[in-house]
């Protein structure tokens, strides 16, 4: 009889998390991830046109799309983190969340509507080659919940809540291939900006071939 074993951690709250690794084994920690911020490797970017949340699933149609458009053999993006913010609330109470869908490599690179990228060392930017799409329409790959939802408070029209699901790592977005994000809500009307938080690490860094 064989038994598996789960290496874990505590957290600063003293909360059990698992250890993350690479494909190849490599281990994901916090130092490594500060490492990838000093050498320029982490990006942000985030949308500016809210796009309503759904009350079904997500299908065919993404309120955010990252693509790598790397060529073979380039950088994976190393998905830290999903964010939405709520830009404007209906007067009843609600709850809403994060629902994310990768995209094998050979996907149809979506339109990059989004142009700004923060660099999250404070470096500049333009070493980035990755395509973000408001809106795209996308191939129905799988979506599966990210993260907690929340509620919306009841009393009025509102903005201001947020979310941000924690990936920190488990999804690795090879070049050619993607990470699609929706909001899914109780109530029609509610409308939300979605980002993303990546490292862009070399592929010898992972240790993935």
């Amino acid at each position: 009889m064989s038994l598996d074993f789960a290496l874990v951690g505590l957290d600063q709250a003293g909360t059990e998390r698992k250890v993350r690794v690479t494909e190849g084994g490599v281990l994901i920690t916090t130092t490594e991830k500060r490492l990838w911020t000093a050498k320029g490797y982490g990006y942000q970017a985030m949308a500016t046109a809210a796009i309503a949340a759904l009350v079904v699933r997500p299908t065919t149609v993404a309120a955010a799309t990252l693509f790598n458009n790397e060529s073979g053999g380039g950088k994976h993006y190393v998905i830290e983190r999903v964010m939405t913010h709520q830009l404007v609330s209906t007067a009843a109470q609600a709850r809403f969340g994060i629902w994310l869908c990768t995209h094998p490599v050979g996907m149809t690179p979506p339109t990059n509507d989004i142009t700004v990228r923060n660099n999250t060392s404070g470096k500049g930017a333009g070493g980035s080659v990755s395509v973000f799409d408001n809106g795209a329409t996308v191939a129905d790959d799988g979506w599966f919940p990210w993260g907690n939802s929340v509620d919306v408070e009841p009393t009025g029209v509102l903005p201001g809540a947020q979310i941000s699901a924690e990936v920190d790592g488990m999804i690795i977005i090879p070049p050619q291939a993607g990470l699609s994000a929706h909001i899914v809500a109780s109530l029609v009307g509610d409308t939300f900006t979605i980002g993303f938080h990546w490292f862009e690490v070399p592929e010898s860094e992972l240790n993935v071939a």
